[in-house]
């Protein structure tokens, strides 16, 4: 940079007339930070890009709509959107299809906000300039490695061959891929070496809300072992085995599971013990699980009256969970999927009320189905309705044309697929409370990334893997207990005799629902290409268990190679 050109800009105004040419070779983290507060912003901006791609860029759809979970079906000429989000819920997707390139986009502008801050504050050589201590400091980078390390976990399980990025600075070609292998190992090394610099929750107190502790990169090594054979070829259950053990054992901080089954996901979540990583969420700032890339699209038109939550207008039904019997109302006979179905299992769940607000910052019950009343504008009652017709919808576990049509009433339409929806058809999750406009903490949760549940049943997992089934079920037991009246007959016996593999995903899915991991856990288990489920045949072989790199990233990036398969 010449130091003349900054000379002329000035010159409109308060004129220059020093023209001695200086060369610039680079701008460092010496003259480009000047205060402790610049070196906190550089540190932090990689955050709230990272706090987005939970579901910018379509990373939550793919997690979720590509499962046995949750689908986004044609409902009467709405979310058809030229078939791309039936060719999620059928495997079918091409290169060609501007997702394969939005979730690959999102979460490496994330690694590169993170590698291009890392560069900056690795470059500063004293510390004490900036009003900062040299364990600060590393404290800072070690946060920002664990954050890229998240992100790269990601890529690595949406795409497998991916490109590690060490350095942005001055680079102008893209770098070529690694082997799996190669970085799964990178990914592990990384959170071992940030792992001694990170500071427990117990340290950071009510200030750990957005912050990677010991704690949560100890749970991301968690989540890249339990995954490890599918990633690498090789197991590492025993190693995950023993690291669970130790976050429980509370090596890396204090840790504790919340009583109630709704408190992870509640306004005082962001400094619960519970949360292992949560990116913290206000009304009036950031709250991306709350917009239309998540939870707000996960409810149905007019359900925000019904919330009494009327700040972000109407919702748009986006997302619902994939139903669990016909338009006759037979329970389909896959073992897969049926989500409210595996809820219902269990008749005591006390998850399975109706969402209700219950006022004081309190409600009760997981879902919204049957019809939802609220009183409208003029202040009279009334039930929420779809748009495609003035009738009050009856929300059921049933995908078809049910229009107008009672609950009860036999239609004539038999047809249930994604191409044959309606409004009615559906069930829906509110995992995280919409309070109403006048409560003081509505839309005031953290989005728990990490819960400490995760650790239990990630543990459960390598138990039963290991043929201990009965501390499998302790270890359930120790969570779901809080889905369950006391004494409940729905806890498994100690023995764990009830626990077997379709036991095991059906136990993720009811603890995890709708938390963008579905798909992860599937192909863990084998049957993420193999299985049926609702309106869903096995694939033809499992290059579909990856994405593409999609054919926008691979014309500007011609180094890449396309994933086997596509």
């Amino acid at each position: 940079m010449l130091r003349f050109a900054a000379c002329a800009l000035l010159s409109v105004t308060a004129g220059c007339t020093n023209l001695d040419e200086e060369l610039y070779d680079r701008i460092t983290s010496e003259n480009f930070l000047q205060t402790r507060d610049d070196v906190t912003r550089d540190f932090l901006r990689a955050f709230e890009h990272s706090y987005w791609s939970i579901q910018g860029g379509s990373t939550f759809m793919l997690q979720e709509n590509s499962s046995d979970e949750m689908m986004t079906p044609n409902r009467q000429g709405d979310w058809f959107d030229g078939g791309q989000f039936q060719r999620v819920h059928y495997h079918t997707w091409t290169p060609q299809d501007g997702y394969t390139s939005d979730a690959w986009n999102a979460l490496y502008g994330g690694v590169t906000l993170a590698t291009n801050s890392l560069e900056d504050l690795e470059g500063i050589t004293d510390p004490s300039k900036f009003e900062m201590t040299r364990e600060e400091l590393d404290g800072m980078i070690a946060e920002l490695k664990v954050l890229r390390a998240w992100l790269n976990l990601r890529l690595l399980d949406f795409y497998r061959n991916i490109v590690i990025v060490t350095k942005v600075k001055g680079q102008t070609e893209g770098g070529v891929q690694s082997t799996p292998q190669e970085s799964f190992a990178f990914i592990e090394q990384e959170l071992k070496d940030a792992l001694p610099k990170l500071s427990t929750n117990t340290t950071l107190g009510d200030n750990v809300s957005g912050r990677w502790t010991k704690g949560s990169a100890a749970a991301l090594l968690v989540r890249l072992y339990l995954n490890a054979k599918v990633y690498t070829g090789t197991d590492r259950f025993k190693d995950c085995e023993t690291l669970a053990q130790e976050i429980i054992d509370g090596k890396y901080g204090s840790y504790a599971l919340e009583t109630r089954w709704d408190a992870p996901f509640d306004y005082t979540n962001p400094t619960s013990k519970e949360t292992m990583f949560g990116f913290p969420g206000s009304f009036a700032q950031t709250h991306w699980q709350y917009d239309g890339g998540m939870y707000f699209w996960m409810l149905p038109n007019l359900a925000p009256s019904y919330f009494g939550f009327t700040d972000f207008g109407n919702a748009n039904p986006k997302y619902a969970m994939q139903p669990g019997r016909d338009v006759d109302s037979v329970e389909y006979s896959f073992t897969l999927g049926k989500p409210f179905i595996k809820f219902q299992k269990y008749k005591d769940d006390l998850r399975l009320k109706k969402y209700k607000n219950l006022g004081g910052s309190k409600r009760e019950g997981m879902f919204l189905y049957g019809y939802l009343p609220y009183k409208n504008p003029a202040g009279k009652q009334d039930t929420v309705r779809g748009f495609k017709g003035p009738y009050p919808l009856f929300l059921r576990d049933q995908v078809g044309k049910f229009l107008d049509a009672k609950p009860g009433t036999k239609i004539a339409d038999k047809v249930s697929n994604m191409n044959n929806a309606d409004n009615n058809s559906g069930l829906y999750p509110v995992k995280y409370p919409y309070y109403p406009s006048d409560d003081p903490n509505k839309i005031s949760s953290a989005y728990a990334e990490i819960r400490f549940a995760e650790i239990y049943y990630s543990l459960a997992e390598c138990k039963y893997r290991a043929g201990n089934k009965a501390a499998a079920a302790t270890l359930l037991n120790t969570v779901r207990k809080r889905n369950y009246p006391a004494g409940s007959p729905s806890l498994y016996k100690a023995n764990g005799a009830e626990l077997t593999d379709q036991e095991m995903l059906d136990e993720w899915m009811r603890e995890f629902l709708a938390e963008g991991r579905r798909r992860t856990d599937l192909i863990r288990w084998g049957v993420f290409s193999t299985g049926t489920w609702w309106d869903k045949k096995p694939d033809g072989d499992n290059h579909t268990d990856i994405f593409p790199i999609g054919q926008n990233v691979l014309n500007s990036s011609p180094q890449l190679k396309q994933n086997p398969g596509y």
